[in-house]
């Protein structure tokens, strides 16, 4: 019902906003013109009138004596008699003679009684005694010296003048409906079209809201409307792919917490029955049960982190450390383990250890990590190999597995959180977009490259430490023997750092033109 209120709304606000407003300019308009036209009629009927009546101001060369002679004699060759009508009027108001033949006044005259008045031309309109509209206009009539002699007064009937009036002001009114019932029922189309298409974007965020992420708006538009239905429906289509990797990790979460808690129980409770009786197996249960809990502990740990990442509160604490040390432990940690399931793993140690700004325990997360994700997607007999490589300014690590390998429609995702190349194998697909973030916090790049059925690698670039010569060393140097002066090394040594940075800055910026290609 709420939503009903608002697509009516629409419609509501329209029609006073838009459709009234227009509705009061036709009518303004029509009016308007009306009037203009019922002007320009009355004017062109008294001009007229006025040209038909004029021969008879020749009356004003006449004296009292022969005023009434000359009106008669003037009124009797009058050629407008089916035109208008002229009266002549003496100077008590008395009617001297008509154009129409009769001899007395039955009219009102305040058109008279004002020109009288006035003593100039005055024309008005007014209804005869049976309530017919007429236009009359008198002027006066002065004799030698000023002496008035009477006046002569047209009337002309308003009928004619009326209908035409009343007919332009019907058609007018015709062509006004006609442009408001064109724009309403236009306004009423293009309203539709806007709030059908509100009204299945509101349905589909109702289906979206209670977990139907299939439904999808079929609209074809090239507008606006198209355009937010296409956004609804890629929405509906990423929140679709977002709900499966939510399931998915729930699935791969829980049973990455069931497995150590069955070991766990199972284990525990062989060692309890075997308290006393077996040490050796107590001993291994222990073992076990402690073996299982770092793992859970670590899997808390890993979604604590990922939790972090997502409300952007993860961070590192850097200050300069052995970047080969941290690997090379990182390595030992999995020696025994490849062992057991067959698997060779190399780390090619470089001839000098080297530093980087960082933090010890993200970066070993991220190197046991990458090592982990190795080993679990390579089968007996197959090979990992670590290498470290230092390069101008930056150190390249890679980890590379002759493992499944990654398909390519899925290599541009497999940093995405919750995305797994297998569910076939442990783990919750969360940690490599966790490593991503911490390389990113290290001023690094971590990159993926991957063959399905071949392998992959895992290559991780980061700026190295370069610490600066102590200033009293610089100063007990000598400049014999062709060395520099203290202050020309200080120069050389920072135009070599600056130029190493932009090195590695370059070299960064290269591995991520490559990945986004």
């Amino acid at each position: 019902m709420q939503l009903e209120i608002k697509f009516k709304s629409i419609a509501v606000r329209w029609f006073i906003n838009i459709f009234l407003v227009v509705a009061v300019v036709v009518c303004a308009a029509t009016i308007a013109f009306a009037l203009l036209f019922s002007s320009i009629n009355s004017e062109r009927i008294e001009v007229l009138a006025s040209d038909y009546a004029y021969e008879f101001t020749s009356l004003s060369g006449a004296n009292k004596a022969t005023f009434g002679d000359s009106a008669i004699s003037i009124a009797a060759e009058f050629k407008y008699k089916n035109k208008i009508e002229v009266q002549v009027l003496d100077s008590t108001g008395n009617l001297v003679v008509s154009t129409t033949g009769f001899h007395t006044v039955a009219d009102p005259m305040p058109d008279y009684y004002k020109a009288k008045e006035t003593k100039q031309t005055v024309v008005q309109k007014s209804r005869t005694a049976d309530g017919e509209r007429i236009m009359a206009g008198t002027t006066m009539i002065y004799g030698n010296g000023g002496k008035e002699l009477g006046a002569y007064r047209w009337i002309t009937s308003m009928q004619a003048a009326d209908k035409n009036v009343a007919e332009f002001s019907l058609l007018m009114t015709l062509v006004a409906i006609a442009v408001l019932a064109f724009f309403g029922f236009s306004g009423i189309f293009f309203i539709k079209s806007i709030v059908q298409p509100i009204r299945d974007v509101s349905n589909m965020a109702r289906k979206i809201a209670m977990g139907d992420f299939e439904s999808r708006i079929n609209i074809n538009k090239n507008d606006e409307i198209g355009e937010l239905c296409d956004t609804i429906n890629y929405m509906a289509s990423e929140l679709s792919h977002a709900e499966n990797l939510k399931n998915d990790f729930i699935s791969s979460v829980s049973h990455e917490l069931r497995t150590p808690l069955t070991a766990i129980r199972g284990w525990g409770e062989t060692a309890k029955m075997s308290l006393g009786t077996d040490e050796e197996l107590v001993s291994r249960g222990l073992d076990v049960v402690l073996s299982e809990a770092d793992r859970l502990s670590g899997l808390v740990e890993e979604l604590l982190d990922f939790s972090r990442m997502e409300n952007g509160k993860m961070s590192v604490e850097t200050k300069p450390l052995n970047l080969t040390r941290i690997l090379a432990e990182s390595v030992d940690m999995y020696m025994e383990l490849c062992k057991n399931q067959g698997i060779e793993l190399i780390f090619t140690k470089p001839r000098e250890d080297l530093e980087i700004i960082g933090d010890t325990n993200r970066l070993k997360q991220v190197f046991i990590n990458i090592i982990d994700n190795a080993v679990k997607y390579t089968a007996s007999g197959g090979q990992v190999l670590v290498s470290q490589l230092r390069e101008e300014g930056c150190v390249r690590i890679s980890v590379t597995d002759t493992g499944l390998g990654i398909p390519s429609q899925d290599i541009d995702r497999i940093k995405e959180k919750f995305y797994k190349a297998s569910n076939s194998v442990r783990g919750s697909g969360i940690g490599l977009a966790v490593a991503d973030e911490i390389i990113k916090q290290h001023d690094g790049l971590l990159f993926v490259e991957s063959t399905e059925g071949v392998g992959t690698t895992v290559t991780i670039v980061l700026p190295l430490y370069e610490p600066e010569e102590p200033q009293s060393e610089k100063a007990e140097e000598s400049p014999e023997k062709g060395e520099l002066e203290p202050m020309e090394m200080a120069e050389k040594i920072s135009e070599e750092e600056k130029k190493q940075n932009l090195t590695a800055d370059n070299i960064i910026n290269e591995l991520k033109e490559s990945q986004n290609g």
